[in-house]
């Protein structure tokens, strides 16, 4: 089978090599479709790190083959796979807090789990018990299933800010993450302003009807905020890009006891922060992270993602093969589109 390596800096190799073979415990998918994350991007800058690995972790497929001991899986069933692999055993395993696991394994990013950038893929006895696999509904596409993994983090990160019909969000970012958050905080009831400097990007972004689009490059985000809130500012501020600046300014645009999620993940070499501490103490403001999420989140996305509640069509804005899988990084990284699917 064809399977994708990230060998170096933003630079594939594709090998071919033997097909898994299930083991009594263990299933193999033909993959669909595995969607390009943020994440993914990041590494492909910043290169694999040591050993080449087969990124992906946004992951569909069909199963191919079935252990002699899998009751719960059938040949020809459709699947959505993500990354996370618990360890059952920690202090937060024990309070169901799977994504905070001390043991956290990945698809596509720790050694020795190959990810989604390939033909097929094995899944062992131990992601089926202890990670994120669950089948996609009746009438939901597998390449619209693939985006199922980054809606359940953004359904997660809802959830626990508690976003609702009084509040207006604040979204930086519109890239495939600001766009879905758009789309989650809208299905709240909230009203959402968008901050991106791409023209690209903001161009995209409009499909999801923001009630408002900014450009902080010319424009004062902090006075078109107030302005939508008798002065008030933000109740909440979503940070989803990878940008420093955006977190210190989400401190200034907050309200008073408003709330600020850092969702994105920052550069390894430039994730320290400057925040007005005063501002935060005096007005107190909670200033919160979110990383990944519970199981349920990925089952709960396939449904919102069937049911419309989050436009997959609007989302994947490129289709790519495994064999134009840099093209698919190069566009991704370029802001050209939304989310990309690659189509092994």
């Amino acid at each position: 089978m064809k399977s994708a390596y990230l060998i170096d800096v933003k630079k594939f190799e594709l090998r071919q090599e033997p097909e898994p073979k299930a083991g009594p415990r263990d299933i193999v998918l033909d993959i669909h479709a595995c969607g390009v994350c943020g994440s993914d991007l990041r590494r492909w800058r910043e290169g694999p790190g040591g050993t080449p690995v087969v990124p992906g972790h946004e992951i569909t497929g069909i199963v191919s083959q079935v252990g002699a001991e899998v009751t719960t899986y059938k040949l020809g069933e459709r699947i959505a796979v993500a990354p996370d692999i618990h360890c059952g055993e920690c202090y937060y395993c024990k309070h169901a807090q799977y994504n905070l696991c001390d043991s956290l394994h990945f698809l596509g990013i720790t050694p020795g789990y190959p990810g989604g950038f390939a033909e097929k893929i094995l899944l062992t006895d131990e992601v089926l018990r202890l990670g994120v696999v669950h089948k996609i509904p009746e009438g939901l596409s597998m390449d619209d299933a693939a985006v199922s993994e980054p809606c359940s983090s953004v359904l997660a990160c809802h959830d626990r800010i508690h976003t609702s019909i009084d509040d207006l969000v604040v979204v930086m970012g519109a890239g495939p993450i600001g766009c879905i958050h758009t789309a989650v905080a809208h299905a709240r009831g909230a009203r959402v302003v968008i901050s991106e400097p791409s023209d690209i990007r903001r161009k995209l972004a409009e499909s999801f009807n923001p009630e408002l689009i900014v450009n902080p490059f010319e424009e004062d985000l902090g006075e078109a905020v107030r302005k939508l809130t008798d002065g008030r500012g933000a109740d909440i501020v979503i940070c989803a890009n990878p940008v420093p600046a955006t977190q210190t300014q989400a401190v200034e645009i907050v309200r008073k006891r408003g709330k600020i999620m850092l969702f994105g993940g920052l550069p390894k070499d430039n994730h320290m922060v400057p925040f007005d501490g005063n501002r935060i103490h005096y007005n107190e403001i909670e200033v919160m992270g979110t990383f990944s999420y519970h199981p349920t989140y990925h089952a709960l996305a396939l449904e919102a993602l069937q049911r419309g509640i989050i436009p997959a069509d609007k989302l994947i804005t490129a289709k790519m093969s495994l064999d134009e899988v840099q093209k698919g990084f190069e566009t991704a990284a370029g802001g050209e589109a939304l989310k990309v699917i690659i189509n092994p």
